[in-house]
C-alpha cells in the first residue's frame, strides 16, 4: 500500500509544497523556520528520489514544471486533509468541563430543558451536573458553579440572585374532570395532596405554609403519597395521583404543554429563592463567567415568557 511513497519523508513534501505555493525557496524557508539552502537541498533530494525535475530554475526565481504542478496539486490536497484531521483530534482534546452543582428539581425542570442552548453556543464545553436533594450544604472542591436555594446568604461562596420562590398548587387536568375551575380554596382541601418529605433545615414551602399564606384555616390532609424527591412528586401529579406544590419557574413548561394545570388562582412568593453561587476558592475564569452570563440571560427570557400570565400573588 502507498508504494509510490516509498521512503519519502514528510519533511521533503512539506518543503516542496511551501516552495511551490510561494514560488520561492526563500519564502518557503521563512515559513518553515529554516534556511534557503536547506530548502534547496530538500527539493534536490526529492527530485533525485522521484527521478523527475519539479522546478525550473529561472533568473528571477523558480517555476513549476508540468510534473511539479501535478505533484503540487496532490501534495497540497493531502496536507490539507491531514491538517483538518489533526485539527479535529486536537479540538476533541480541548474540551473543557464545567462542574455545576444544584438540586434534582432545578436540574430536571429548569436547567436541562435549556442546557442545549448553552452547548450550541459553547460546543467545546461539557457541563457535568452534580445533583443532590440535600441542597449541597457543602460543595465538592471541584465544583465551579452552584445554583442553590435559600435567602442569598451562603457560606459556600458569593451569591447572585436568579429568581424568587413562587409557588402554587398544580395537578393533572384529568384530576379536575367534572369540576368547575378555578376551584374555591375550600374545594382544594377535598383533593388528595402530594407531600414532599423535607429535611428539618429546608426552607421550601410545604402544604402547611401554603395553606397558611393562602388564608386556608383548616389543616391540609396528610395525603396518600409522600416523596423525598421533587421530580417524582411532579411525575405523580402528572399521573393524576394528587395535587402538588408547583414552582412557577420549574413547572412553567409543564403548564404550557398542559401536562399540569392550576386548580386555584392563588400564588405565594417568599423572600427565598434560587441563587447562583460561586465558590470562594475558585478563580473566576472566562468559562465560569460565560456560564453565569448565560444563566442570567435564560432567567431574563424565562421571566419575559411568563410576563403574560397575570397571576395574583401574596408576598411573604
Amino acid at each position: 500500500m502507498y508504494k509510490a511513497l516509498g521512503n519519502l519523508s514528510l519533511d521533503l513534501l512539506r518543503a516542496f509544497e511551501a516552495a511551490a505555493r510561494h514560488r520561492s525557496f526563500t519564502a518557503a524557508a521563512m515559513e518553515l523556520g529554516t534556511t534557503q539552502p536547506a530548502v534547496s537541498q530538500q527539493i534536490k533530494r526529492l527530485e533525485e528520489q522521484l527521478a523527475v525535475r519539479l522546478f525550473d530554475r529561472i533568473y528571477r526565481g523558480i517555476e513549476l514544471t508540468d510534473a511539479g504542478r501535478l505533484l503540487f496539486e496532490h501534495v497540497q490536497a493531502g496536507l490539507q486533509s491531514m491538517e483538518a484531521g489533526l485539527g479535529l483530534i486536537t479540538q476533541q482534546d480541548q474540551h473543557e468541563v464545567l462542574q455545576v452543582a444544584t438540586d434534582f428539581a432545578f436540574a430536571a425542570y429548569w436547567l436541562m430543558p435549556r442546557l442545549h442552548r448553552f452547548h450550541e453556543a459553547n460546543p467545546q464545553v461539557d457541563v457535568s451536573l452534580v445533583t443532590s436533594e440535600r441542597n449541597h450544604a457543602t460543595l465538592r472542591s471541584d465544583i465551579d458553579v452552584a445554583v442553590l436555594f435559600g435567602d442569598g446568604r451562603f457560606r459556600q461562596g458569593h451569591s447572585q440572585w436568579l429568581f424568587n420562590e413562587e409557588v402554587f398548587p398544580v395537578c393533572s387536568p384529568q384530576l379536575l374532570k367534572g369540576r368547575t375551575t378555578p376551584l374555591s380554596l375550600q374545594s382544594l382541601q377535598a383533593l388528595p395532596l402530594l407531600h414532599l418529605r423535607q429535611e428539618s433545615h429546608s426552607q421550601w414551602f410545604d402544604w402547611n405554609g401554603l395553606f397558611r399564606e393562602l388564608g386556608i384555616t383548616a389543616a391540609p390532609t396528610p395525603g396518600p403519597l409522600r416523596f423525598d424527591n421533587y421530580t417524582l412528586l411532579i411525575q405523580a401529579a402528572i399521573a393524576g395521583q394528587g395535587v402538588a406544590i408547583g414552582w412557577r419557574h420549574l413547572v412553567d413548561n409543564l403548564l404550557e404543554q398542559q401536562w399540569l394545570c392550576r386548580p386555584i388562582d392563588g400564588t405565594v412568593i417568599s423572600r427565598f429563592g434560587y441563587y447562583v453561587v460561586l465558590p470562594q476558592r475558585k478563580r473566576r475564569g472566562p468559562l465560569i463567567e460565560r456560564f453565569v452570563e448565560w444563566l442570567m440571560a435564560e432567567q431574563a427570557g424565562s421571566v419575559q415568557s411568563l410576563a403574560g400570565l397575570a397571576l395574583p400573588s401574596i408576598a411573604v
